[in-house]
């Protein structure tokens, strides 16, 4: 497996990690920085969650074909740094229990409706390029 500058992880890898991985890719190409960052769940959710499209696709950046990954052990093994998302699905799934990583403990977006996942997107972009700039 390829070297992951950063591993964004959650319960489904529906939403937040899918939209971190998203913008931490994105905004590494604009930038001209060869780093890249994969997503993955500790409980691999059935399919990207709709309202993430939709935010993501509000603001030019499509999540479509993109699909909910299982957490591996050489994914963790790939990686230089492992970000989690939050714990607000399922406490005892939580990645943060018993992964190293930096918690943003960002909101579950699956019950939220579309205005705070907008939120949620809009914090998971901020805390994304910040983490770029500490990582450039």
């Amino acid at each position: 497996m390829d070297r992951i500058a950063v591993l964004f992880v959650c319960v489904h890898n529906s939403a937040r990690s899918q939209m971190a991985e998203a913008f931490f890719n994105k905004m590494a190409q604009e930038r001209g920085i060869s780093l890249r960052a994969a997503s993955a769940g500790t409980l691999q959710g059935a399919g990207v969650n709709p309202k993430a499209v939709q935010v993501m696709d509000e603001i030019g950046i499509s999540l479509r074909g993109h699909t909910p990954k299982l957490l591996t052990q050489q994914m963790v093994d790939a990686s230089e740094k492992i970000v989690t998302m939050g714990c607000g699905v399922d406490a005892a799934a939580c990645p943060a229990r018993f992964l190293a990583a930096e918690d943003w403990g960002l909101r579950d977006p699956a019950e939220l409706p579309l205005s705070a996942v907008r939120e949620v997107r809009d914090e998971i972009e901020r805390k994304v390029a910040d983490l770029i700039e500490r990582l450039g």
